[in-house]
């Protein structure tokens, strides 16, 4: 069994964010070549968790949210080298506990985790739509 301490307040840098993406499978669908935009994700986060192994960042959940009606748990990525430990699972009951009693949390998988999230309670809503930022928004402004 891994020691690990579950943190909210932890001053996490972007270096140290960026290693642990690399290190989890959600490097591979996240910025981690442009530190400018993952500052910019540390320091908007409403809710962040996250699992520390001594002074190592082996995990983090990221979420926005109201704390009332719904939470967007934006990252969820723990180190290959600690998963199957429950970490994951710890991080989404620590986020869980700090919100209201009835705000519902929503994410979207990502494809190597697809199986994971009904593990765990979540149910599958196939009505997800996604706007990338470089991609305009399509329709005329009534005038």
């Amino acid at each position: 069994m891994m020691d690990i301490t579950y943190r909210d307040d932890a001053q996490i840098s972007v270096d140290a964010a960026i290693d642990l993406y690399k290190r989890s499978t959600l490097g591979e669908r996240r910025p981690i070549d442009r530190p400018d935009i993952f500052a910019g994700m540390l320091r908007n986060a409403d809710l962040t968790i996250s699992a520390w192994h001594g002074e190592r960042l082996v995990g983090i959940a990221r979420t926005l949210t109201d704390f009332s009606y719904v939470a967007y748990l934006a990252d969820l990525a723990v180190d290959q080298a600690c998963q199957r430990h429950g970490i994951g699972r710890r991080m989404i009951r620590e986020t869980k506990r700090r919100l209201g009693p009835d705000c519902m949390i929503v994410l979207l998988a990502a494809p190597k985790a697809d199986a994971y999230y009904p593990k765990l309670g979540f149910e599958h809503n196939p009505r997800a739509w996604m706007l990338k930022g470089n991609q305009p928004l399509r329709g005329s402004d009534p005038s």
